[in-house]
């Protein structure tokens, strides 16, 4: 048994020392490459690297050759190939950019569409969680669209819808965290004014149940707190409030706080006739 064990670690370092000489070498050849003159080679080197995945590689090698194959034929397929290496590594703000060259200077490739295609999911990519600025959302959203329009019969037609999808619902999201927030630091106003302009904005939005209780939970506050010269018309219009909500989802899973911001309401209303 000690017999094998010992053969076991034996081989086992023989295996690492093969692996390292392997290693050093191949970044020693590498290293030969990039410090090579002849460009042919580093196309060459620079197309296996990225067949094999090893994007990093292949990028430092295109970069160096790039320029001195504008105009030639092998200049098409080496720009895709660097713009890919860029989408690849997810540095997807340089791959929106050479995408984008790509198309401008081969609009007639085949290679062409997709290019399109990467170059606006690349913006899709680099758009932040809703939380973030917004300004990156809508640019990404604008370069989805230009390639529904420009490739409406492309293959990748469904998946940019789907990147459409979910950016504008990153745009939904923020507006309505925003007017949310408003209700949260009771700043009532503001929250009615947001939740107006939300439903506007986004008749369609998945989170109109949301909104709609929202807003009436806002405009519960805000005429609850009045002052008696206002307080009966803000009644009236929190009342509408609420109508709006159960006629739109009658099941609503607000249903129940809702019902007993109403009848706070109509206490109060009928109190104020009373006085």
């Amino acid at each position: 048994m000690r017999t094998f064990a010992h053969c076991f670690r034996f081989m086992k370092k023989i295996v690492y020392i093969l692996l390292s000489v392997l290693l050093l070498s191949s970044c020693s050849d590498f290293q030969k490459v990039m410090k090579s003159e002849d460009i042919a080679l580093k196309y060459k080197t620079g197309e296996e690297l990225f067949e094999a995945g090893k994007y990093k590689k292949a990028n430092r090698l295109f970069e160096q050759i790039v320029p001195k194959y504008r105009g030639k034929p092998q200049a098409e397929k080496l720009m895709f190939m660097h713009s890919m290496c860029f989408y690849k590594l997810e540095q997807y703000y340089l791959s929106g950019y050479r995408f984008e060259q790509f198309v401008s200077s081969y609009p007639k490739s085949e290679k062409a569409e997709e290019a399109a295609f990467l170059a606006a999911k690349s913006y899709y990519e680099e758009s932040p969680i809703y939380s973030k600025d917004k300004e990156e959302t809508v640019k990404a959203i604008e370069k989805v669209q230009l390639f529904v329009n420009s490739y409406p019969n492309s293959k990748y037609l469904a998946e940019a819808n789907e990147l459409v999808k979910e950016l504008d619902f990153k745009l939904e999201k923020k507006a309505f965290e925003i007017a949310k927030q408003y209700n949260h630091i009771y700043d009532y106003k503001a929250s009615i004014k947001s939740f107006n302009n939300f439903l506007l904005d986004f008749p369609g939005t998945s989170l109109r149940e949301d909104a709609l209780y929202y807003k009436f939970n806002s405009e519960y506050n805000l005429a609850i707190l009045s002052i008696e010269a206002l307080k009966q018309e803000r009644i009236k219009l929190a009342l509408a409030d609420y109508n709006a909500l159960v006629k739109a989802f009658p099941e609503t899973k607000y249903l129940e706080e809702a019902k007993k911001l109403k009848e706070e309401l109509e206490k109060e209303k009928i109190n104020e006739s009373k006085s």
